[in-house]
């Protein structure tokens, strides 16, 4: 093909279902056109981390919002999206076993969805981003002009979030794992998310590999 550049196309709207490849494909994108990667989920990790320190439990929304609203969190970075809570840098903190466990329950709090919503797309269209999340071409940016949904089977998402969380210094095998994105996919569905965006480019990167999905997703934004 002929096609050169990406026309300056921004955001670029990643969803999709856990393990399905989001990040790996953020990642390769934000590298080719030089953009930020802002991973939405960060802030839901961080603001679960500061629930968990200040002792708010998820069932008590009032409270959980209240925070939501105070909390001083701030997003930086290109290949890595790096957060602060206030002076503190707790990007890794994120992946700890208490804020995996409980993610979920405080992201489908509505009012504190709100918050983070606002305070996602503040960021995003601040500098040109690759925008990778869960609702992000429905809610967060259902006008980005690129966006993308990546599935995958069951099993291979089980296979690769075994194999992540031994990079996050954990230990998870595969029937572990596949309980786990069964379980975080049930909850965020239940929240509206998960869903399919009008005009997505659907991904199933099942059986190919993350090359041949950056690929296919160049093709889209540089040839569209």
């Amino acid at each position: 093909m002929s096609c050169r550049g990406n026309g300056g196309k921004y955001p670029i709207a990643i969803d999709g279902t856990a393990a399905a490849g989001k990040s790996t494909l953020g990642v390769a994108l934000a590298r080719r056109y030089g953009y930020t990667l802002f991973d939405t989920g960060v802030t839901y990790r961080a603001f679960t981390l500061l629930a968990l320190r200040e002792g708010v439990p998820a069932d008590d929304e009032a409270a959980c919002v209240e925070l939501a609203r105070r909390a001083d969190l701030r997003i930086e970075g290109q290949d890595e999206t790096r957060v602060w809570i206030e002076d503190e840098d707790v990007t890794g903190r994120l992946r700890d076993a208490a804020v995996e466990a409980s993610v979920s329950e405080y992201s489908a709090i509505g009012g504190v969805r709100e918050v983070m919503v606002a305070l996602q797309r503040e960021i995003a269209l601040r500098n040109p981003c690759v925008v990778v999340g869960r609702d992000i071409g429905t809610v967060v940016l259902p006008d980005a002009p690129v966006k993308f949904f990546l599935t995958a089977s069951d099993e291979t998402r089980a296979d690769r979030r075994a194999a992540q969380a031994g990079t996050w210094g954990q230990r998870q095998d595969a029937r572990a794992a596949t309980t786990d994105i069964i379980r975080r996919d049930r909850i965020d569905s239940t929240r509206g998310a998960l869903r399919q965006p009008e005009g997505a480019i659907v991904i199933d990167t099942t059986e190919i590999s993350p090359e041949a999905v950056v690929r296919q997703a160049v093709e889209v934004i540089e040839c569209d």
